[in-house]
């Protein structure tokens, strides 16, 4: 979320031209004026770059370009070793290159570029490696909401750095962005080794109750990782393309609205940098609260027995992909009104979060055992999707600016709701017989 905010003030300096000895010229005799000769002589520093909108659209997407092979990989490998180091290794590097973003983007587009994919693949290993431990901690009754708690991080974090990044912007400048909450990703490290345990047989905190409940609670749950993984039973599986396909239709319409949400609000609301960070990070804020409220509310239908395990996943599923479409086909008619399309943007991603109960973690009923490699798989289709999805949103944009916006919500409504026909109709919840026994072909 750094350069979705960022980006606006990288290619559209407001700062007035760089005055070197602005702060000696006139000596300041108020703090505030010296702080905010300072503070301009901050700006001045930050660079400005000419990018169209369709060199925006491919630096937004190039997180995702490389991200196609290392889901598969690294969900394997943290099946099989342990997702500890995994995930933490991802975490230190993409926080690390975080701090090169600036120094890449003065270097050039293709430098930023091939750092920018070198990071989605970091990103990926945080992604898939984390659901290889909850399939050994998060008992069945409870898995919806511990997951989305989880899960709810990436929604929180997107709204500290919107509501940060904006006034970063525009008070020292956009490296800024980069440097502080590169630097908060590295410490966060430091905190991930010495607390994460991949299960909690060897975790040496927790209590023997809770120990105990949790292993009896997936005692007759097969997820024990194997070397081998039933290729052709995968391949026929219409109940995991119907995963899959979920996948890459929802995260086409949240990588859209993931990427671009600062940009529609600064060109279409005529927002200021710091106006713009705090509007577009309250989609975000709600969204993280709807996730966890989702999750516990699936856990709720389920644990009552209120309604079956597939019914939820439905439900909530079409329930997070229909409302919010309909919701940004109409933004465009809403624009005049900076309150409605807030309100809009805001309802959108409250609902969508349903989907994180529904579609989006159903690989954990399917297959538990091959938890890791599926949520690889799955990110593949993910970020093929947001690899593809940004870029046609910069195209549009580039083409018509009054009706970009339109076409781009109108296609990322389309894509959404043939994944949630898909869905409907081929979805399972129950484990399938090639996640029980491996009596197939065997890659």
């Amino acid at each position: 979320m750094n350069l979705s905010i960022a980006i606006p003030a990288m290619v559209n300096n407001t700062a007035p031209p760089s005055q070197p000895n602005a702060s000696t010229e006139r000596p300041s005799t108020d703090s505030q004026d010296y702080w905010n000769e300072t503070l301009k002589e901050f700006k001045a520093m930050a660079p400005a770059y000419d990018w169209s909108p369709e060199i925006q659209g491919i630096i937004l997407s190039s997180l995702n370009y490389g991200s196609f092979l290392a889901p598969i990989p690294s969900g394997y490998v943290a099946g099989i070793f342990g997702a500890k180091y995994v995930v933490g290794a991802g975490l230190f590097i993409s926080s690390f290159l975080t701090l090169f973003i600036p120094l890449a983007a003065n270097a050039g587009v293709a430098l930023l570029i091939v750092l920018r994919v070198v990071q989605g693949i970091a990103q990926v290993m945080v992604l898939t490696g984390q659901y290889s431990i909850w399939v050994k901690w998060a008992p069945p009754l409870e898995r919806s909401q511990l997951t989305t708690i989880a899960g709810s991080g990436s929604m929180l974090g997107s709204f500290i750095v919107l509501l940060v990044g904006g006034l970063l912007c525009q008070t020292i400048g956009w490296p800024y962005v980069f440097y502080i909450f590169g630097g908060i990703g590295c410490a966060c490290c430091l905190l991930w080794f010495p607390l994460i345990y991949d299960d909690p047989v060897n975790h040496p905190f927790i209590s023997a109750g809770e120990k105990r409940y949790i292993v009896c609670s997936l005692a007759q749950q097969d997820c024990s990782p194997g070397w081998s993984l039933p290729i052709t039973a995968m391949i026929k599986s219409l109940p995991l393309w119907a995963i899959l396909v979920s996948y890459f239709c929802e995260y086409w319409l949240f990588y859209t609205i993931m990427a671009y949400t600062p940009t529609y609000i600064s060109s279409v609301l005529q927002a200021n940098l710091r106006d713009s960070g705090i509007l577009s990070a309250l989609p975000f804020v709600v969204g993280c609260i709807c996730i966890i409220l989702g999750g516990l509310l699936a856990d709720f239908l389920l644990s009552r027995k209120i309604l079956r395990l597939i019914t939820i996943r439905k439900l909530f599923t079409a329930i997070g992909v229909l409302f919010p479409s309909v919701i940004l086909v109409s933004l465009p008619w809403v624009r005049s009104s900076h309150s409605m399309t807030m309100t809009f943007l805001v309802l959108s991603s409250a609902i969508s979060s349903f989907c994180e109960s529904g579609a989006l973690v159903n690989f954990l009923d399917i297959a538990p055992r091959y938890t890791g490699f599926l949520k690889g798989l799955l990110q593949v289709f993910a970020h093929i999707a947001g690899a593809i999805s940004p870029t046609a949103a910069g195209f549009f944009i580039s083409q018509d600016s009054e009706f970009g916006w339109r076409n781009v919500f109108l296609l990322s409504a389309a894509v959404n709701i043939s994944g949630l026909v898909f869905y409907l109709i081929f979805g399972r919840a129950d484990v399938q017989d090639w996640a029980k026994e491996q009596t197939f072909t065997h890659l």
